[in-house]
């Protein structure tokens, strides 16, 4: 049974640990809602972890008020018949993650190089560019001639000390460190969910030549939802030498969101879960921040959504406000749990930060925003009987 808990849900994800459904070794799994004589199919997607653990998703569709509880019963089935609504196309060089045939977002794992006649130490790869709305509105970009450094969205730290030395990994000018995918360790894709885990690793620059001091893993999942797109990131730190890695407070680092250059301060808007805009959100906590804006094909956006459980949530933001680039407004937007306390990583110790994206056409609203961070924040209970 699935308890909607204390907050309305729509469309939600939901999982269970797939051992706790009593169906033994199994590869495949049919799921049905029971609703009063009737047994409904589910469409569901069982996924198999590496460290030897599988999960059945599914989606709680529709729309189910507090306090409501939903029948479901699972069966072991033996045909492996896989409804790709989610997919994942390899271009050797990217993984670009479909819904139903639209195009999500783009990981690239190839190296990115700069633009004839900028210095090559502003390539990259481990980014994710594009990123569209449901229309095809790209709301993301790289190598901006104000930022060369900025890719889309990315993960990397500004301020850090590794073996009594400070490095930058960020500002790729600098020339102190960047970061660089490694391998795709695995896709899956069927009727719930299309994602990926893809390994980085994080380099510093030192008198004696590159010096990788941190692994990375992300695990990426999108999800079939019927009302924009919606996907999950989790990073995974784990520091790679016998010596500690200190992520120093700084203004900016961690997860961020380079947004397209359509978008500048007369066309676009943000908002936090504090009511705050973007005049006053600069170093302000929140659980999540929108930004809505014109583009080519109408009104698009994104909302960032922040796990509770990350360090030193809610994390604090940092935003460009409305004089950035010259009086521009161009929009970046970064979780930066660093932003006014250190973060020590101890070697061989892994370190998670989740968040979740909704990326969505026309307007967001706080009551819809408010919604979605309850669901992920604090998803329906599934107890097994």
């Amino acid at each position: 049974m699935v308890k909607a808990g204390q907050y309305d849900r729509k469309d939600c994800v939901v999982s269970v640990d797939a051992s706790k459904l009593g169906l033994g070794n199994i590869s495949n799994v049919s799921l049905f809602e029971k609703k009063g004589k009737k047994q409904i199919p589910v469409k569901s997607q069982l996924i198999h972890e590496k460290n030897g653990s599988s999960v059945l998703y599914w989606i709680l569709d529709g729309n189910t008020p507090s306090g409501i509880t939903r029948q479901y019963f699972a069966q072991k089935n033996r045909q492996n018949q896989v409804v790709k609504e989610m997919s994942i196309e390899d271009t050797h060089s990217a993984l670009i993650l479909k819904n139903k045939g639209k195009d999500i977002f783009q990981y690239n794992y190839a190296v990115t190089y700069p633009p004839a006649g900028v210095d090559t130490v502003f390539k990259r790869s481990g980014y994710i560019h594009p990123a569209y709305s449901p229309v095809g509105n790209i709301l993301t970009t790289i190598q901006p001639k104000d930022h060369r450094h900025h890719y889309g969205i990315m993960n990397p730290w500004t301020h850090l000390i590794y073996d009594g030395v400070l490095y930058d990994l960020w500002n790729l000018g600098d020339k102190k460190g960047t970061v660089r995918a490694k391998e795709v360790e695995g896709v899956y894709q069927g009727s719930v969910c299309a994602g990926y885990d893809a390994s980085l690793q994080h380099y510093i620059f030192t008198p004696q030549g590159e010096k990788m001091i941190m692994n990375e893993l992300w695990k990426v999942k999108a999800w079939n939802v019927p009302t924009g797109f919606l996907w999950d990131f989790e990073s995974n730190l784990v520091p790679s030498t016998e010596l500690p890695v200190l992520l120093k407070e700084y203004r900016y680092g961690g997860f961020v969101w380079r947004a397209t250059e359509e978008w500048t301060k007369d066309n676009c808007e943000m908002l936090t879960s504090e009511g705050k805009k973007r005049p006053e959100i600069d170093a302000s906590r929140a659980r999540w921040i929108y930004v809505t804006g014109q583009c080519g094909s109408g009104r698009s956006g994104f909302l960032m959504l922040n796990n509770p459980e990350n360090y030193n949530s809610p994390e604090p933001l940092r935003i460009w406000d409305e004089n950035a680039n010259n009086g521009r407004g161009d929009v970046f937007v970064n979780f930066a749990p660093t932003k006014n306390k250190d973060w020590e990583l101890l070697p061989h110790q892994k370190y998670q930060l989740r968040y979740r994206i909704f990326v969505y056409d026309g307007e967001m609203t706080k009551e819809i925003a408010d919604r979605l961070w309850n669901d992920y924040a604090f998803p329906p209970q599934v107890i097994v009987e």
